[in-house]
C-alpha cells in the first residue's frame, strides 16, 4: 500500500478544523496536524503576507483525488494549496495505523 502526506493551508484555525474534521469523519485520512504559520506569497500580482494554518494530512495515496476534491469543496480560498508528498518509508506500525484508520 502507498501512503501520502498532503499539505494545505487555511486562512484560519476555524476553517482548518472544519476541513480536518470532515476528512477524518469521512475516513479520508488517519491524522491531520495543524500548525500556525506566517506565509508570504504572490497573489493577483501582489505580494501578500499573512497568518495561515498549515494542514499536514496523513492518508493513502489512492485517496488523494477524493481528499483534494473535499478540500476544494470546503475551502475558503479561490485556489487552495493542495500538495501531495509520497511517503517513501516509515515505521511499519505507523503505516499500518494509517491503513486501519482510512477507508
Amino acid at each position: 500500500m502507498a501512503y501520502t502526506l498532503i499539505l494545505s493551508t487555511c486562512p484560519s484555525e476555524e476553517s482548518s478544523r472544519k476541513i480536518a474534521r470532515a476528512l477524518l469523519e469521512e475516513g479520508l485520512c488517519a491524522c491531520v496536524q495543524m500548525m500556525p504559520i506566517q506565509s508570504m506569497y504572490i497573489w493577483q500580482d501582489k505580494v501578500c503576507d499573512g497568518a495561515e494554518t498549515l494542514l499536514l494530512i496523513k492518508s493513502k495515496s489512492a485517496l488523494f483525488e477524493e481528499i483534494s476534491a473535499r478540500i476544494v469543496a470546503l475551502h475558503e480560498y479561490e485556489l487552495p494549496e493542495i500538495i501531495e508528498i509520497p511517503i517513501t518509508g516509515g515505521l511499519p506500525g505507523y503505516l499500518e495505523w494509517i491503513e486501519r484508520n482510512t477507508k
